[in-house]
């Protein structure tokens, strides 16, 4: 599964570090999805479209 993180978070003008603290989350996490590596939970995947002003089903897409 494939994501828009990096570009929607580099749009918003938002740091992994700043989308980690609203999130809730670590940078290393953010830095995790975003390369591919793990695949959020489905409540953080809710708050990162919440603070990416999107929706989960634009945020991840299905290879």
């Amino acid at each position: 599964m494939k994501n828009r993180i990096k570009e929607l978070r580099k749009l918003t003008k938002l740091s992994q570090e700043e989308l980690a603290f609203r999130c809730k989350v670590s940078r290393q996490t953010i830095n995790a999805i975003e390369n591919d590596k793990y695949d959020p939970t489905l409540q953080l995947a809710f708050n990162l479209a919440e603070v990416l002003n999107t929706t989960v089903d634009e945020l991840f897409i299905k290879e």
